[in-house]
């Protein structure tokens, strides 16, 4: 999520999520959805303003480029509030990682145990 001043262009919001796309795939991740939510008002004052322009992104990356992403909106004058949140496999609808070959729990509480030296 990420909240801008409401006062600026569309060329300057277009900007910024160019950016912030552009940094994310030069990571190695990809950019899913991007949900402009248009310019909603504060439940209270921040920065002295009233109201900010939303923006929800959804991406895949490794936690590097995230993390440089942060960096990067942190030091964004245009950027008011921002917050990277990793969902859930689960929710991010991403497959569970197969079991170990074998049958059964069993092989599942072997493969744990050689994975642990025991």
């Amino acid at each position: 999520m990420i909240i801008l001043d409401a006062g600026l262009e569309e060329d300057a919001i277009r900007a910024v999520l160019d950016r912030a796309t552009a940094l994310l795939q030069a990571g190695g991740g990809s950019v899913g959805r991007v949900d402009r939510w248009g310019k909603r008002r504060f439940a209270y004052e921040l920065h002295h303003r009233l109201e900010g322009y939303y923006v929800l992104l959804e991406a895949s990356a490794e936690p590097a480029a995230i993390a440089e992403l942060d960096r990067m909106l942190s030091l964004a004058d245009d950027v008011i509030r921002h917050k990277a949140v990793r969902l859930p496999e689960r929710v991010a609808g991403r497959a569970r990682p197969a079991p170990p070959t074998g049958a059964g729990p069993a092989a599942a509480v072997e493969a744990v145990t050689d994975a642990n030296g025991a």
